[in-house]
């Protein structure tokens, strides 16, 4: 088999999003789809459509607490407040639709495994502010740490890169496996001193047994490729050394030049850098495993090009 790389789309992941006029809306994965099909890509023969899954809350446990869950179930069936301080509103079925994105994640996550594909790309997915215990930064359900959790319980990894690009520092991801040596963790992201959620200093480099396996690259605000791709090649020589067994890239395009809710400057060329170095990188570690997860973006122009950058990237690694 040459290489197979699925795209899990469909209705019910584009129902997670919020409703009036909130900038994490439902439009998002339209936007990419339209360009998906606009580029052709749904013609290129190493590309297998995958529809959504969903999951059950046994499975969202091995990240979340059953209080948690139980709170976002109660919300979601009121379709009132919200999950957070104030960014993550409960909207009717927010359960249902943040339980397709952990579902669709954890099958591409089986699928790459089993070796059904070599790499997968979730473009609604990458919900990496929630914490354990509760929502943040529109993230309701974090898909990232359950994916990690599962690696580790069912797949016995013990070396899982997780590469973080987008413009907000994945803090519910690094809180979270902060201690575990199992987690190699680099992020570049907006200085968290001019942008939520205002974590992943340089000194952040984890704690105990997970010390020095986590890296942390805040980027001045107005940043550019140029600054992206020096500081990209730092990550992936800190993840080299580490011989990882799977790679997941949370490739949130609102690092992308024009998105109104971050200032970094970068164009569709980063994200396309990333993925071609990650692609390449699983490639000579001989077993190709990675996973794409589309991480956050509000600009829809943005989204349907830094994403498709992202699958030209692993197309043409």
């Amino acid at each position: 088999m040459g290489k197979m790389i699925n795209i899990y789309a469909g209705d019910e992941l584009a129902k997670y999003g919020f409703p009036d006029g909130h900038p994490f809306s439902t439009h998002r994965f339209e936007a990419f789809w339209n360009e998906f099909i606009s580029r052709q890509l749904n013609k290129d023969p190493r590309i297998q459509l995958r529809p959504p899954k969903l999951t059950d809350s046994k499975s969202i446990e091995y990240f979340h607490t059953q209080s948690y869950i139980e709170k976002v179930k109660h919300q979601s069936e009121t379709g009132t407040g919200y999950l957070d301080n104030g960014d993550t509103p409960a909207f009717p079925g927010v359960y249902e639709a943040a339980g397709y994105v952990v579902g669709t994640v954890l099958e591409a996550v089986k699928d790459i495994m089993l070796a059904q594909c070599q790499q997968a790309f979730v473009p609604i997915a990458g919900l990496h502010h929630a914490h354990r215990d509760q929502a943040s930064g529109f993230c309701v359900f974090n898909d990232c740490g359950v994916a990690i959790e599962f690696l580790i319980r069912e797949y016995k990894l013990s070396r899982i890169a997780y590469v973080d690009i987008d413009a907000h520092h994945g803090d519910g991801v690094y809180y979270a496996f902060e201690s575990n040596p199992n987690l190699i963790f680099a992020d570049l992201h907006e200085d968290g001193r001019y942008l939520f959620p205002g974590t992943g200093a340089e000194n952040e480099c984890g704690a105990k047994e997970g010390r020095g396996l986590k890296l942390n690259i805040p980027m001045p605000m107005f940043a550019d490729d140029v600054l992206f791709i020096e500081k990209f090649d730092l990550a992936l020589e800190f993840i080299t050394k580490k011989k990882p067994q799977f790679i997941i890239l949370q490739c949130g395009v609102d690092s992308l030049a024009g998105d109104p809710l971050a200032q970094l400057q970068y164009s569709p060329d980063a994200h396309y850098y990333a993925a071609t170095k990650l692609g390449k990188l699983v490639k000579q570690l001989g077993h190709n495993r990675m996973l794409c997860l589309g991480g956050g973006g509000y600009n829809l122009k943005n989204i349907a090009n830094g994403w498709c950058a992202v699958l030209e990237g692993l197309l043409n690694d």
